[in-house]
């Protein structure tokens, strides 16, 4: 007996006002906006209040919003000491989760009402990206870079990381990026993140089983996997071979298709734009490279399926992060980064749904499909008479 619907797919499991994703249209929605004009007139610190909140802030909002992820951006003297102490080869996501859990202890505030878990949200929103950009320096045997006050959240990070202030375009694309990774609706990183709240466990579990879901290998790290390619690729003119021999033996292109859109990824439209000019400016031969990836798995795979197939958000964000000088294995912590403003704004909304029915613990039921010996159950033989019997 099997399931009719394994991993909840399509399954409506509660009302949203956060986002919306058109999969036929290749349309994603925060709060009734196009993600595609927040990219162009947008930033991550004014996205991050709008998915917060119920509406584009004003100016007074965004700027007590910033003003406090700003102040907030040093980790505890208690929490430096942590990551100073784990081994250096930890892998980055696991830190990341372990950090996050621990944040509560940190947190002197004993309420959980709307306005606390906002501030809560800030403090994750600006610690998280401290915390990746600490744990880099320390595995690497180098002093940890202090904050900038002037730097905005993207800047920020880029210049902990790297210790330069990043130049204005790069600062600039990577907080695109922040943009465009926020928020994607029911993902299994915000429906572990949802599921916790419903609980009523404090925020920091919530976004701890957040980072544990995206650490899977089918939720994040898909961007690793594409720049791997690019690597083990190395060349324009070694892509149509590479692609072909991967089909041949069946073996799924990483960063081309996707479980909810059907048509072009709109998020990989405008990292496309990016890696191209990343390219320009740097030099590299990613972008010509996934270009061709792109172009020939699209044309393959019209012979084999006689269907189409898209890049998703993963296949130009791994050039883009590899251009921007961001280790490979930090492309997954950097997802967290920016999609911890989504994440904390379901928490919210799962705590303190104003529409009724309040959301209540999510208990899916499961069917049964194991050992069956009747009414009463399976009758316990003792240990030794099972021995005696084997």
């Amino acid at each position: 007996m099997q399931t009719k619907n394994i991993g909840l797919r399509n399954i409506e499991v509660a009302d949203t006002k956060i986002s919306s994703i058109d999969g036929i249209n290749g349309k994603l929605i925060y709060r009734g906006y196009d993600v595609l004009d927040l990219v162009k007139k947008s930033t991550f610190e004014e996205t991050s209040c709008l998915l917060l909140n119920d509406d584009l802030p004003t100016h007074d909002v965004l700027s007590s919003f910033s003003d406090k992820l700003v102040a907030t951006r040093e980790i505890p003297e208690g929490l430096e000491e942590t990551l100073r102490n784990m081994p250096k080869t930890a892998n980055p996501m696991d830190v990341l989760q372990s950090t996050v859990s621990m944040m509560a202890v940190y947190d002197k505030e004993k309420t959980d009402d709307r306005n606390t878990n906002y501030n809560r949200a800030i403090n994750l929103i600006s610690k998280i990206p401290i915390i990746v950009a600490c744990w880099d320096r320390i595995r690497n045997g180098k002093e940890i870079i202090q904050p900038s006050k002037k730097l905005n959240h993207a800047g920020n990070f880029l210049y902990m990381l790297t210790g330069k202030e990043p130049d204005t375009e790069a600062a600039r694309i990577f907080d695109i990026c922040l943009i465009l990774h926020a928020e994607h609706s029911f993902n299994a990183s915000t429906f572990a993140a949802r599921e916790v709240a419903s609980t009523r466990a404090n925020m920091y579990a919530a976004v701890s089983a957040a980072v544990g879901a995206l650490s899977g290998e089918l939720h994040g790290g898909a961007n690793f996997q594409v720049m791997k390619m690019l690597l083990e690729i190395g060349s324009e003119s070694k892509v149509e071979q590479w692609i072909k021999e991967k089909l041949a033996k069946s073996q799924k292109i990483m960063g081309m298709g996707h479980a909810v859109y059907k048509t072009f990824d709109p998020r990989a439209e405008v990292l496309r734009e990016l890696s191209r000019r990343l390219a320009e400016k740097t030099g590299q031969p990613w972008y010509g490279i996934t270009k061709k990836v792109e172009e020939i798995t699209e044309g393959e795979m019209k012979k084999i399926k006689s269907s189409d197939i898209f890049p998703n958000v993963d296949l130009y964000s791994a050039s883009v992060y590899y251009m921007l000088g961001i280790p490979m294995d930090l492309n997954t912590p950097i997802f967290a980064i920016s999609r911890v403003s989504g994440w904390t704004a379901h928490i919210i909304e799962e705590k303190f749904a104003e529409a009724a029915p309040k959301p209540m613990l999510y208990r899916p039921k499961a069917v049964y499909v194991g050992k069956y010996c009747g009414p009463s159950g399976c009758e316990y033989i003792s240990i030794e008479k099972r021995l005696a019997l084997s």
